[in-house]
């Protein structure tokens, strides 16, 4: 089934998908990666991020005056932010979006909440971009410009599919089982 979500999302936005969705977000998003997740399970988020979108991803990022524009914004692997995906959850993040899947714990954090994990695909950076409207904010950039947060206004931001679910669907569990022979 297609989905189109506008952010903040609701629990009950979230609970509603299932493995194999695929959605679309409009509103704001976050990208987030490693660092950013430590220090905001630390000392809290520079951002509200109750129904939040969390992408994992690291932009390439242009300065113009004041200004910062988009050139391109993919997805990095989620399994590095597996120590603080938990913590985020239950701070009231409302979707997560990354690459290849995330642990046990996040699974359960997901089910917990109610909440989903969505993939992007993997070299579609520039495909993505295309979706951003404007940069809206940047915080902690003292972690470097992959590694802050990047507030960004987005239109119909995908396609996203759902690859693990407020049910403990999980599509990656899915495809292993699959027999190829």
């Amino acid at each position: 089934m297609n989905v189109k979500l506008k952010t903040p999302i609701s629990s009950d936005e979230t609970a509603n998908l299932r493995i194999g969705d695929i959605v679309y977000i409009s509103g704001k998003i976050y990208t987030a990666r490693d660092s950013a997740h430590k220090r905001m399970v630390e000392e809290g988020s520079p951002v509200d991020i109750k129904g939040a979108v969390i992408f994992h991803a690291g932009p390439i990022i242009k300065k113009s005056g004041d200004k910062y524009d988009m050139i391109a914004v993919g997805p990095t692997t989620s399994t590095r932010m597996n120590p603080y995906e938990p913590q985020i959850l239950k701070m009231g993040a409302g979707l997560i979006i990354g690459k290849g899947g995330m642990d046990k714990a996040t699974s359960e954090a997901l089910v917990n909440y109610k909440k989903s994990y969505l993939s992007a695909v993997g070299g579609c950076a520039a495909l993505y971009v295309k979706s951003v409207l404007k940069v809206n904010s940047v915080h902690w950039l003292d972690l470097g410009v992959p590694e802050a947060i990047w507030e960004l206004e987005v239109k119909e931001f995908g396609p996203l599919i759902v690859t693990m679910d407020s049910t403990g669907g999980n599509l990656y569990d899915e495809v292993k089982k699959r027999d190829y022979s």
